[in-house]
C-alpha cells in the first residue's frame, strides 16, 4: 500500500458518504470485509451487509465536513486521523482514527474509533 492508494480510498470512502449511493458504498468493501463501527462491537461482515447497516445510519448529504491525515500506512494497513462536523444544530464535532486493511483498492477490514468533543 501507498499513501496515494489510501487517500484515494479515503476520496472514494467520502464520496459514498454523501451520496449513499448503495453502489459507491460497495465499491469500497471486499466481498468478505469487516466493518467494526465502534472497536468495541461485533462487525457488519460482508459487503451485502455493509451496505444494508450503512444505509440505516446515513448521514444526509451536506450533513458533513470532514478533513483528515494519513497518519501511516504499511503491509496492506493504515491508519487515518479524521476530524468530522456535523452542520446541524447544535452542531457536533468528532475525532476518528481510521484502521484500514485493504486489499488492492478495497477494504478487508474497517475499524473506527470516534469521540464526540465536548
Amino acid at each position: 500500500m501507498r499513501e496515494k492508494d489510501l487517500d484515494r480510498w479515503v476520496t472514494k470512502y467520502r464520496t459514498a458518504w454523501e451520496s449513499n449511493d448503495p453502489a459507491d458504498i460497495g465499491a469500497l468493501w471486499t466481498e468478505d470485509a469487516a466493518w467494526y463501527r465502534r472497536p468495541d462491537e461485533d462487525p457488519v461482515l460482508g459487503r451485502a451487509a455493509i451496505v444494508e447497516a450503512w444505509l440505516e445510519v446515513a448521514d444526509a448529504p451536506g450533513e458533513t465536513t470532514f478533513e483528515y491525515q494519513v497518519l501511516g500506512f504499511g503491509d496492506g494497513v493504515g491508519f487515518v486521523r479524521g476530524w468530522t462536523t456535523y452542520q446541524t444544530e447544535p452542531p457536533g464535532e468528532f475525532s476518528n482514527l481510521w484502521v484500514i486493511r485493504l486489499d488492492k483498492d478495497r477494504a478487508h477490514e474497517f475499524v473506527e474509533w470516534w469521540m464526540e468533543k465536548p
